[in-house]
């Protein structure tokens, strides 16, 4: 499995009904992509408090055929005519895990950035971190959620796609017995909308610990 994201930031004026124009039309073009497990199309707006508005799209990739496919085809060259060639960020796979949530559309992803202590042997590290995963995603409310690796920068990602952010679903907040309507909690990490999922080999990027 391998995380992959590119970030688009646009002018604070830019019309970001452009950005839901295009996912609305053209995303569906990958719902059966050979090759990819899920693609979220994030966007997060100034209007909502972001501050930037930012259209970033994120995949888990359970093939590398199907990421240079995509990398080398005419799905990224569309990006590349209409934005120009944004910086292609890549992570190794590590974990991925369905949550309480795992029927319910998402609609709110977050990111998790964490450094890699030096003292730390690798190996050790990323075991931790995989098994504090597996607890992290078991909480209301999370459809999936992956952790991912940057051994260039000694970086850990966790990414996670959420049912409801908003409170929705109990008159307190906390979330529906069924795991649906929590809300993420605040070191979740940087919040995105979710426009959009495609994903036709979610099924096989399997649970638990990724073998590497």
């Amino acid at each position: 499995m391998h995380a992959m994201q590119y970030e688009i930031t646009l002018p604070a004026d830019y019309d970001m009904g452009i950005i839901h124009e295009r996912v609305a039309t053209r995303g569906h073009l990958l719902d059966a992509f050979p090759g990819l497990g899920l693609k979220a199309y994030l966007i997060r707006e100034r209007k909502d408090g972001s501050p930037v508005n930012q259209y970033a799209p994120f995949y888990l990739w359970a093939t590398p055929e199907g990421m240079n496919s995509f990398l080398w085809g005419p799905g990224f060259q569309g990006i590349v005519n209409d934005f120009g060639r944004p910086v292609v960020q890549h992570w190794t796979g590590v974990s991925y895990e369905e949550g309480p949530a795992a029927a319910s559309a998402p609609r709110t992803a977050t990111r998790r950035r964490t450094p890699l202590g030096e003292g730390v042997p690798p190996g050790e590290a990323v075991a931790d971190a995989v098994a504090r995963h597996a607890g992290e995603a078991r909480r209301d409310g999370v459809v999936a959620s992956a952790l991912a690796v940057d051994p260039r920068h000694w970086e850990l990602l966790a990414f996670t796609l959420w049912a409801d952010t908003d409170g929705v679903g109990d008159a307190d907040g906390v979330g529906d017995a069924d795991g649906v309507g929590a809300e993420a909690p605040a070191d979740a990490g940087e919040r995105f909308r979710v426009l959009h999922l495609s994903a036709p080999g979610r099924d096989g990027l399997g649970a638990g610990r990724r073998r590497w």
